[in-house]
């Protein structure tokens, strides 16, 4: 009890801290319906606790507000109506420090509930209030992508944090390819500690020899690709692909920009030019998959990827702990596999459909994981956004193979 009560404080304040660099106005912007207001996200992921955990399991509780579960509802729709996610934008009340009396609201109510819970109670409500603190992590890596890309709309392209003093020029790493032999592996959750709905259904997969890149690729690996006219042949693309590149006109990842005739990014550090020996981020499946084209190789699915990391045990990696937030280059003095966990989520060729044995939870919680799978792609790892405490290997995310905004990157697999 006492160690999920210090769990709860850390993890609570740890979206609060996220939020502090901010000003009032930057926490009520929405540029595009990906990305949700930050004072929404505060809201949203207090709200959770308050429906799921304090209503039904602390006798006598009283909501803050009545209206709270119409305005921070996500996608519930067994709870009720509420605001639609592009019109978030249009909650300017209640005031940003309403939403933190709200939270406070909460933290204590959540504290009065662990102090005199009984033991049938415990049993029950356990789940739900782990799943509140996995998701209220899923939402703190949310605010940092969201944040990004609310800084980056405004012409003042305005840093998020001060860049770190010093940071040197790192040598770059050869790329490697590393055998996994093939087999019968084990894929999905197994024994204790927590997961998610859609990590469950453990079973097994039997897999060809493959070979899977030691690092991720880097700017310099993707400014090839560039310059080679990536973004002007189509041989390149799957055709959705490359009709949003003649759609949206791209020609780089996001938040590149040319700047004096060369090309920079915007980072959670302001603009800096093009590190090429960082990983490359912020790209499509689309792009991921149309580089692995030009390169002769391919994506991984996402039971390679597990079974990688059954095999090759990892190295240490870069996640939101280290409060930098931008993905960091391999190491040319390690050997062995590198990066597979943080620095970027990375597209697999997989897509994200339920293991055997799925069952969807009764209510609310139900809808959860289960009603999204269906055309989106599994990404595997964490990223620099990630707390190092929240992945694990079984660990599936998933977007549509279009989306740009999250800290998303790519592992090669030879053909």
């Amino acid at each position: 009890m006492q160690i999920l009560q210090q769990q709860y404080e850390q993890i609570r304040a740890g979206t609060v801290a996220i939020c502090q660099p901010l000003e009032p106005e930057d926490t009520v912007v929405q540029p595009i319906v990906d990305v949700s207001p930050p004072k929404w996200h505060l809201a949203h992921s207090s709200w959770f606790f308050e429906a799921f955990v304090l209503t039904p399991h602390l006798p006598g509780y009283k909501l803050f507000h009545p209206d709270y579960g119409y305005l921070f509802n996500s996608y519930y729709n067994s709870v009720g109506n509420r605001v639609q996610r592009d019109q978030r934008s249009t909650l300017t009340r209640p005031p940003l420090r309403e939403i933190y009396a709200y939270r406070q609201h909460i933290d204590e109510h959540i504290q009065q509930l662990l102090q005199q819970v009984e033991d049938d109670t415990w049993q029950q409500m356990l789940p739900v209030l782990q799943l509140g603190l996995q998701h209220e992590q899923q939402h703190q890596e949310l605010l940092l992508t969201d944040i990004k890309y609310i800084l980056s709309t405004n012409p003042l392209l305005p840093a998020y944090q001060a860049p770190p003093p010093g940071r040197p020029d790192v040598a770059p790493t050869a790329a490697i390819f590393l055998d996994v032999p093939g087999g019968t592996y084990t894929i999905g959750h197994q024994g204790e500690g927590f997961c998610f709905d859609n990590e469950l259904g453990a079973h097994q997969v039997l897999l060809e020899d493959f070979q899977i890149m030691n690092r991720l690729v880097t700017n310099g690996d993707y400014l090839e690709f560039m310059q080679d006219g990536g973004y002007t042949d189509f041989r390149h693309w799957l055709d959705e692909g490359w009709a949003m590149v003649r759609a949206q006109q791209l020609e780089a990842p996001l938040y590149w920009l040319k700047h004096e005739g060369a090309w920079c990014r915007f980072t959670m550090q302001g603009r800096e030019e093009i590190r090429p020996n960082d990983p490359v981020c912020h790209l499509s499946f689309y792009e991921a998959d149309a580089f692995a084209n030009w390169a002769g190789k391919r994506l991984l699915t996402e039971f390679e990827w597990e079974a990688a990391a059954q095999v090759y045990p990892p190295q240490q990696g870069n996640f939101a702990d280290a409060q930098f937030y931008e993905p960091r280059p391999a190491s040319p003095n390690l050997q062995g596999m590198q990066q597979l966990y943080g620095d970027v989520w990375e597209w697999t060729y997989s897509a994200y459909h339920p293991y055997p044995r799925f069952n969807k939870a009764p209510g609310a919680i139900g809808e959860y994981n289960g009603k999204f799978m269906l055309n989106q792609m599994v990404l595997r790892g964490g990223s620099c956004a990630t707390p190092q405490d929240h992945i694990r290997t079984t660990y599936r995310n998933f977007f549509h193979p279009d989306k740009r905004w999250q800290y998303t990157g790519i592992r090669l697999a030879n053909k």
